[in-house]
C-alpha cells in the first residue's frame, strides 16, 4: 500500500542523491572515503532510506504516523 505521493517521492529522491554524494564529493583523498567520519556514512545511510522509499513509494514511518501524501482511488465497482 502506497502512502508517498508524487512530489514527496521527488523530493525523497533529490534529498536521498544529495545526501549520498555530498560525504564522497567533500572527503580529501588523505581523510579516508567519505567526509564527516562517522556522521557521513549516517548521511549515505540515511539517502539510501530516502532513495528506498522514494522507489516503492511507501515510508513506514509515515504509516505509523497515519500520513499519507499520495491520492486515494475509491474502488468502484462497474
Amino acid at each position: 500500500m502506497k502512502n508517498v505521493g508524487g512530489f514527496d517521492r521527488v523530493l525523497r529522491l533529490v534529498v536521498g542523491l544529495v545526501l549520498i554524494a555530498v560525504p564522497f564529493v567533500m572527503a580529501a583523498p588523505e581523510s579516508g572515503i567519505v567526509a564527516f567520519g562517522a556522521y557521513g556514512w549516517v548521511m549515505v545511510a540515511a539517502g539510501l532510506v530516502a532513495l528506498l522509499t522514494a522507489a516503492f513509494g511507501f515510508c513506514p514511518l509515515y504509516r505509523v504516523l497515519g500520513v499519507q501524501t499520495c491520492s486515494v482511488r475509491s474502488k468502484t465497482a462497474n
